[in-house]
């Protein structure tokens, strides 16, 4: 582990050498390249520098108290020697997780769909609900939400919805949302007051560029019709909205948000890109088995991952056996409890792993 960061302080150097000469700020491309390479690899020089700076404390403070006769002053060395060593620890354990490999799709925008399963309207309620919540939690990350196709049932549920969160780091958040989600509660439809369990499914998706996956367009086949449903003018008089099915897979994809035809398009195309790169990592996911273990619930979108009981207040995430008795404010998007506890469960798994294998 040390080797490698030993060398991660040279590649650093050199790439802060590198930035510092005139002609790297000409080329845009480089520029950028080398700007990202140091911001994923600054915290971990920052870390190891400062448990370098750690261990030699401990080693002066040992020599001090060799030498040092008058008692108050070494107490003032002893408790100086214990906090280097207790930080010492919990740097080791930090550089760890820094060093564990990243997952490529981490910085992406990500794509998400939400679609009503068992229950019926109160399923598609819940749907809305759970949108959001994604998207109050957007809006407190300073992230930047986009509607790409919406399916309502016409009392302010939603069948189906899809939209982008555009934000840095949106994936590494919310990766592992993905899975079915349950809600317990009474119906406003029920007049017996007996608790429903209705569910949905949720899926995270990293936005896929052309360089991340290609796309054959004489694979796909483009449908124009007639926008319904909720719309300003010229949406529901002109056709603009468009259905995009493609051919290999069967995946067919409709937005009809915007007024242009063509913004429709672009919009189904991100989808369906986005979705066959989803496509071909799940494919990776599920050959490779270890490498799923490894991970909390980022493979199996039929794993039913959390229930939000609203009789009691609670909502429990099943994969870490952790409930929290705030639903209200996680309705509000209040879930970054939740991603912080699943993003440490799935680092502490990785880390078992390697350390298995060393």
């Amino acid at each position: 582990m040390f080797d490698k960061l030993e060398d991660i302080l040279v590649r650093l150097e050199e790439i802060l050498n590198e930035l510092n000469e005139p002609t790297v700020a000409n080329d845009t491309a480089r520029f950028q390249k080398l700007m990202k390479e140091q911001s994923e690899l600054q915290p971990i020089a920052d870390s190891y520098t400062e448990y370098k700076n750690c261990k030699e404390t401990v080693e002066d403070s040992l020599m001090l108290l060799d030498e040092e006769s008058d008692e108050e002053m070494r107490e003032m060395l002893k408790e100086e020697l214990s906090d280097a060593k207790k930080r010492i620890e919990e740097l080791e354990q930090e550089l760890k997780i820094l060093l564990l490999p990243k997952d490529p799709n981490d910085d992406k925008n990500v794509i998400v769909e939400i679609r009503a399963g068992a229950g019926g309207d109160e399923a598609a309620l819940f749907a809305a609900e759970i949108y959001r919540m994604y998207v109050k939690y957007a809006e407190s990350q300073n992230w930047r939400t986009e509607m790409l196709s919406l399916n309502e049932n016409g009392i302010g549920g939603f069948k189906e919805v899809t939209f982008m969160i555009n934000g840095q780091g949106a994936y590494s958040k919310l990766k592992y949302e993905s899975g079915v989600h349950r809600v317990q509660r009474v119906p406003e439809t029920e007049s017996g007051g007996r608790i429903h369990t209705s569910t949905i499914t949720v899926a995270i998706m990293p936005e896929a560029e052309e360089i991340d996956f290609e796309l054959d367009l004489n694979d796909c086949k483009f449908d124009v019709f007639r926008a319904s449903g909720n719309g300003g003018q010229c949406v529901n008089t002109t056709d603009s909205a468009v259905r995009l099915t493609h051919i290999p897979t069967g995946i067919v994809i409709s937005c009809q948000d915007e007024k242009s035809q063509l913004k429709n398009k672009d919009k189904a195309l991100k989808v369906l890109r986005s979705r066959l790169y989803d496509m071909e990592l799940q494919k990776r996911h599920d050959a490779e088995a270890e490498a799923r273990r490894s991970q909390v619930g980022t493979g199996d979108r039929s794993e039913k991952i959390r229930t939000y009981n609203f009789p009691q207040g609670r909502v429990t995430d099943h994969r870490i056996k952790l409930t929290l008795h705030k639903l209200d404010s996680i309705m509000n998007g209040d879930i970054q409890e939740i991603i912080d506890n699943l993003i440490a469960a799935d680092q502490a798994i990785r880390l078992s792993g390697l350390e298995k294998d060393a």
